[in-house]
């Protein structure tokens, strides 16, 4: 059993706090997206786990045994890295059993584990060539596979598909889902490619500023977002925000339109709709065109609505052009409310 658990974990450098106080489990098998833009702590959390780094405060637990005070190799992890990490020097074999004869295993079960994860990676016709003769998809195809010999409780993976082209890149997710699903590991994979952590996770951790803010499947994340920054980050193009004021009971209005919306004491709340859950229909929000990018099946508007920038997309039949006035109307069960203080989901 790979369980993890993160318990209070805190870590600064000098005066700078890169990370406050996070609480997570990741279950057995679980594949956990860490996500986030730069800065914001993911690769630091992945370095405390793997033993890198050592927290400030808090405690690291893989399965029943805590593991801050282990060295990398004593924790039963595994990593890949952005930069391949792969020996120029070495065969594709050879890379691929490097931790095998580390760990000093017999050359029978060596060659077992180094044919069969080569086979999963589908690079079994590639172990006698040099990382000079390979592809960069299939130099990342041998740090995956020298990861999966070891049969490590954990896989950590920093960024692994950053360096490839958007082709490359579609083709290694789908391969990775499946070859992961089918090792029965435990992973954790930092990314801040949200296409990347929608596609790949089981669950996704979003990051900002050393915090989660926000872990939960990638539909949920995407659908009811539980603070401003997750409807913001996650999303191309991201969620619309427009301010709403207090109208009658369960109404707030809305650059000049009224919506029903939560029960609250407050007399402002910040509205949020995502591009395509809106539809061009009369009755809605009065928009004026500025740009009409088409995007094949469908046209992305971006519009002035009450002085701020929010876009739609919408059919790409839609005859609509820059300059002119059209009317977007919300899906009321997709319309999201936040507290404009606290920056939090407002039910």
């Amino acid at each position: 059993m790979a369980e993890i658990q993160i318990k209070n974990v805190a870590k600064t450098f000098g005066s700078y706090q890169a990370l406050h106080s996070i609480d997570m489990t990741i279950s057995d098998r679980e594949f956990m997206v860490l996500l986030g833009a730069s800065g914001c702590g993911k690769t630091t959390l992945l370095r405390i786990i793997a033993g890198l780094e050592t927290p400030s405060v808090g405690e690291v637990w893989i399965g029943d045994k805590r593991v801050d005070h282990l060295p990398p190799r004593q924790r039963g992890i595994a990593m890949v890295f952005q930069n391949y990490a792969v020996f120029p020097h070495l065969t594709v074999f050879e890379n691929i059993a490097f931790g095998l004869r580390m760990n000093k295993l017999d050359d029978a079960t060596i060659k077992e584990r180094v044919n069969r994860t080569a086979n999963l990676m589908h690079i079994e016709q590639l172990l006698q060539r040099y990382s000079g003769q390979l592809s960069g998809g299939q130099r990342q195809r041998v740090a995956v596979a020298r990861a999966l010999a070891m049969e490590p409780d954990v896989i950590l993976m920093d960024e692994p598909l950053s360096n490839l082209d958007a082709l490359l890149r579609l083709e290694m997710r789908a391969e990775l889902k499946g070859v992961l699903a089918d090792s029965n590991t435990t992973t954790i994979y930092v990314t801040h490619d949200q296409v990347e952590a929608m596609s790949l996770a089981d669950r996704i951790a979003v990051m900002h500023e050393g915090r989660i803010v926000q872990a939960n499947n990638p539909v949920e994340i995407y659908r009811n977002p539980a603070a401003h920054f997750v409807g913001s980050f996650i999303g191309n193009p991201p969620m619309n925000f427009l301010n709403a004021t207090k109208g009658g009971k369960g109404k707030w209005n809305v650059a000049g339109k009224s919506f029903s919306g939560p029960q609250s004491g407050q007399e402002n709340l910040e509205f949020a709709i995502r591009p395509e859950d809106v539809t061009l229909n009369g009755g809605g929000l009065d928009a004026k065109v500025r740009i009409v990018e088409p995007l094949g099946a469908h046209n992305l508007v971006t519009c002035d609505v009450d002085g701020s920038l929010f876009r739609a997309v919408i059919d790409s039949d839609s005859k609509v052009k820059a300059g002119e006035h059209i009317s977007l109307a919300p899906m009321q069960d997709r319309i999201r409310w936040f507290d404009p203080q606290t920056t939090l989901a407002v039910a």
